[in-house]
Formats: structure tokens, C-alpha cells, sequence
């Protein structure tokens, strides 16, 4: 299992750095994780008996991170806009359904789905498009995964306290500290090529760093929790020695979203 994850981690790493320094092969990456974690997400819920528009789920969830990158704006209010559109056509798609009677389950979690693994996951591609964005993209990715891997690789040798074994039994108290102390250190190394700005000298990276370790780790437990609802180990087998694409890039659906305010309030506001 080691050995695959390591070989795994080895092959993620190149495409995130293909991603940062290159646009094509970044959007490639962006859609296809996108369309990946969303069938995994619809999957799972069909699986725990929740009947969801899952084709259309994943056809608007792609659009979304697809308008964001190409830069389309039908209003300036475009994706609240987007969102309500879907929402209606959703309620269309349920009543010309025979069987209504997991209406609001099917109609909600739908939304959902989109909502928490399109909408949040795109704000990998706003950060990107923020001034300095292939450096921010690049600090944000290695904070949140190196953060990961110390969660587990601390958690593994020296776990002994179950953090919220309800919900997600493997993690440990140990491995959290473990977490945010490798999200610090991957924050202070990320001076090297952010850029020289008073938001990056080191007191504010030590913050950075222990806030998105923070943050991560909730990305990570609340996907624990819907697959606890959903009563799935993984979302899927697809990466060897880690899981699913959703298992990949849950601590990135809460981390991306929170870097890009904070930058985004820095560098344009």
C-alpha cells in the first residue's frame, strides 16, 4: 500500500507541476478532476439509494470551472446567475418524472454535488487568474498536500489518540499536529518563489500555513462524512494507494476557496 501511494503521489506531483507552470495541461487537469470527482460523488449517493440527476449534475458542474477559465460572463452576477438556472431546470427534469417521490433528496443533493465539488474546486482556476496566480497556485497545492502527507505519515508512526473516530477512524490527534507543523514548514518554503510582499514574510506564512492545515483537515473530514453517510471506504479505487479522485482533492474544496479571498482581497481589492 506504500509503495502504491508512494508511486501515486510521485505521479500527482508532476501533473500538479505541469498544472502551475502550464495553462493548457492546467485546465486539462482542472476538467478532469472535475468530472471525475463529480461521477464519484453522484456514484456514491446512487449507491446509498438517492436517486440524483447524475448526467446533468456532471454536464453543469463541468461548465462551471470551463466559464471561469475562458473568462465567460453572460452578467456580471454570472454564476449565482448559472446556479439558478440549473436549479430551475432541475425542477423541470423532476416533474416530468413518473416517480416523485424522493423529489427534494434528488433535486438537493444534485445541487449539492455541484455546489461543493465544481463550484469550490474552481477556485483552483480564480487563484490561478489572480495576479502572481501561477505562484499562489503553487504554494496552495503544496501546503494542503504536504500537509496531508504529514497528517498521514506522523499519524501512521506515532498515532495513538483517535481524533473523531465516528467519523473518520485512521485520523489521530498525533497525525493532525503532525499536519500542521509539515503545513507550516511547506508555507515557510513556498517564500522562496511567492512573491515579496508584506502578507508573505514569515510571521503571515506561519498563519498561512496553520490556517490551511486547519482548513484542509475539514475538507478532509467532511468528505469522511459523506462517505460515512453513504457507507463507501473510498469514493473509488481509481488512484492506487489513495482512493478516489474526491479523496484526492477534498482538503483542496475548502483550502482553494479561502486562499483565493484572502489573495484576492490582497491583491485587487
Amino acid at each position: 500500500m506504500l509503495g502504491k501511494r508512494l508511486f501515486s503521489t510521485v505521479v500527482l506531483t508532476t501533473l500538479a507541476v505541469l498544472s502551475v507552470f502550464y495553462k493548457l495541461p492546467f485546465i486539462i487537469i482542472i476538467t478532469l478532476l472535475t468530472f471525475a470527482g463529480l461521477y464519484e460523488f453522484f456514484s456514491m449517493i446512487e449507491k446509498r439509494g438517492t436517486p440524483v440527476f447524475k448526467y446533468f449534475g456532471t454536464v453543469i458542474g463541468l461548465i462551471i470551472p470551463l466559464s471561469i477559465f475562458f473568462r465567460f460572463e453572460l452578467t456580471k452576477g454570472w454564476e449565482l446567475l448559472f446556479i439558478v438556472i440549473a436549479l430551475i431546470s432541475l425542477f423541470v427534469l423532476q416533474i416530468i418524472k413518473e416517480d416523485n417521490s424522493q423529489a427534494v433528496f434528488s433535486i438537493s443533493v444534485t445541487i449539492f454535488g455541484i455546489l461543493y465539488v465544481s463550484w469550490l474546486f474552481s477556485f483552483m482556476i480564480k487563484l490561478r487568474l489572480l495576479p502572481y496566480g501561477p505562484a499562489l497556485l503553487g504554494a496552495l497545492i503544496l501546503i494542503t498536500k504536504v500537509s496531508d502527507v504529514g497528517a498521514y505519515l506522523i499519524g501512521s508512526k506515532f498515532g495513538k489518540h483517535k481524533l473523531i473516530p465516528n467519523i473518520s477512524p485512521n485520523k489521530t490527534i498525533e497525525g493532525t499536529v503532525g499536519g500542521v507543523i509539515f503545513g507550516i514548514l511547506a508555507a515557510l518554503g513556498s517564500a522562496s518563489f511567492l512573491p515579496n510582499l508584506r502578507e508573505f514574510n514569515y510571521f503571515n506564512l506561519v498563519i498561512i500555513g496553520f490556517a490551511l492545515s486547519i482548513i484542509g483537515l475539514l475538507g478532509d473530514l467532511s468528505e469522511s462524512l459523506i462517505k460515512r453517510g453513504c457507507l463507501a471506504k473510498d469514493s473509488s479505487g481509481v488512484i492506487p494507494g489513495i482512493g478516489g479522485v474526491m479523496d484526492l482533492i477534498d482538503s483542496l474544496l475548502f483550502t482553494a476557496p479561502v486562499f483565493y479571498f484572502y489573495m484576492y482581497r490582497v491583491l485587487v481589492q
